[in-house]
């Protein structure tokens, strides 16, 4: 559905392993404005079959859900899946641009368990101008002119605290061959992809914004969940694991012994809610169990660094409208848990909120990539 006179927009496309989104949104006075936006629950996987194949029939979806929606750009930001992408941070002492690359690939070898020949680095340094501004020790004057030499490159991911004279490095890598079959799939499709970044990025940009609270973020998709914590605006760590809706329903079939889709409207109506048969509340409870562990695990992790705390969690992804999970995992964490709403910072049609509340949690991955360069 067309929304608006054309303009300059950016088409945001999540490949889901269920599913395919996209939302175009244009610059309207500096800010995001939806134009349209599409989805189709189609199961996909960008890492399986034949490469030819499957990259041609991936791109031909892309394309008929671009039309059905009609989509009026070519310009495309998408997202590389979080299961797919080592994320970790590391911690070195300022040096020069040249210096700095070959020690991020050195240490880098420490963390990724496949030759590092066949990744593409990604990595930026959070706290420069905090480096640059700490108190100085008697300094000599080649050291003050090493820091200034050292500077940020490149985008992406996750955290370890280190002195005020070490730059936090936040280092991201990916397979090439993922890297070259995202490109090929859009080649194909005829669209210009403008750039590929993770998800945990995309979240962050739609569900948080300019909050510089310490927020996780937990995506309960079909097949997977992913667990991204944010402290200022930046994810510094990401889990994924195995666990999703689907999960969920399949719980409730072995242990009601009940058909799919009598499962998913059991999880549609009652999900957590006492009010109903405890029986399914019960099973349900049972479904989330890995991802509750791993929720907690992540607290762990980061409440290592010491006084750190999380201010709240923001629930996204097509499971997080399972009816009464926020209050159950507000109970059981102490933390505040909201659904998130991604077109909080979009502007849309009034008449259109109803539908687009609906479908928010299940398009946060795709609104935030539209959203990169307005």
């Amino acid at each position: 559905m067309k929304l608006f006179a054309s303009s300059t927009s950016y088409l945001g496309i999540d490949i889901g392993t269920a599913s395919i989104k996209m939302v175009e949104l244009e610059n309207y006075k500096n800010q995001a404005r939806l134009k349209t936006y599409g989805y189709a629950d189609i199961s996909t996987n960008v890492l399986g079959g034949a490469i030819d194949k499957n990259n041609q029939l991936i791109a031909d979806y892309i394309n008929t859900i671009a039309r059905k929606s009609n989509i009026q750009t070519r310009q495309v930001v998408a997202a590389l899946p979080t299961f797919s992408v080592f994320n970790f941070i590391i911690n070195l002492p300022p040096m020069p641009k040249k210096d700095l690359t070959s020690a991020i690939k050195w240490e880098a070898k420490k963390f990724i368990p496949v030759p590092i020949e066949e990744m593409i680095l990604d990595w930026k340094i959070l706290n420069k101008k905090k480096v640059k501004d700490a108190p100085k020790k008697e300094e000599k004057p080649e050291e003050a002119t090493q820091e200034k030499k050292g500077e940020s490159h490149k985008e992406e991911i996750v955290r370890a605290k280190g002195t005020d004279r070490n730059y936090r490095i936040l280092l991201t890598a990916a397979p090439k061959n993922l890297v070259a079959r995202y490109i090929d799939i859009f080649k194909r499709a005829k669209f210009n992809l403008l750039s590929l970044e993770t998800e945990a990025f995309a979240l962050s940009r739609s569900l948080i914004g300019n909050d510089l609270s310490t927020v996780m973020i937990v995506d309960i998709g079909s097949t997977t969940a992913d667990i991204c914590l944010i402290e200022e605006g930046v994810p510094i760590l990401n889990k994924g694991i195995d666990t999703g809706g689907e999960f969920i329903t399949k719980t409730i079939m072995n242990s009601l012994n009940v058909n799919k889709d009598r499962a998913e409207q059991f999880k549609r109506d009652f999900g957590l809610s006492e009010a109903s048969n405890k029986k399914i509340p019960d099973v349900i409870q049972q479904s989330l169990n890995s991802i509750i562990s791993e929720i907690k695990y992540v607290f762990e992790l980061y409440q290592r660094q010491g006084d750190a705390k999380i201010d709240k969690i923001i629930l996204t992804g097509g499971s997080a409208f399972l009816p009464n999970l926020p209050k159950y995992l507000s109970d059981l964490l102490s933390l505040p848990v909201v659904i998130g709403d991604p077109w909080d910072r979009i502007i849309y049609p009034l008449d259109l909120k109803p539908v687009l509340q609906e479908i928010g949690p299940r398009m946060a991955t795709s609104i935030g990539l539209a959203m990169r360069d307005i």
